[in-house]
């Protein structure tokens, strides 16, 4: 299966690349819904977050790790952020290829809209 984010990993399309390392790559969200909003991707392809399995866990794991380092040299930690995970379509999800949404730069309540 290809994904637009498969693309982007494989540079078959073009995006600017916030953070990688070895196991996941970090891009600027086409459509933000705050003034940081990024998106955090696995390399390896995993259709959802019901598709994470014991072989892969550390994925999630490798994610969230990122996602403090990019907040970090973003400046943003000591303020906020948020993290979320859509999962299918009722949660939102639009591309199936896992990803974690890294939000910041305003202020977030709760529930969310």
């Amino acid at each position: 299966m290809s994904t637009i984010f498969k693309k982007i990993i494989d540079r078959e399309v073009e995006s600017e690349i916030v953070y990688e390392d070895q196991n996941v790559i970090c891009i600027n969200d086409i459509n933000p819904q705050a003034p940081i909003h990024l998106l955090i991707i696995p390399k390896k392809i995993i259709e959802t977050i019901n598709d994470i399995d014991i072989d892969n866990k550390h994925l999630i794991a490798d994610m969230v790790f990122a996602a403090k380092k990019i907040a970090k040299n973003l400046k943003i930690d000591k303020k906020g952020y948020r993290l979320v995970f859509n999962c299918n379509d009722d949660g939102g999800q639009t591309v199936y290829h896992i990803h974690m949404h890294l939000l910041a730069g305003r202020k977030f309540t709760w529930p969310p809209g």
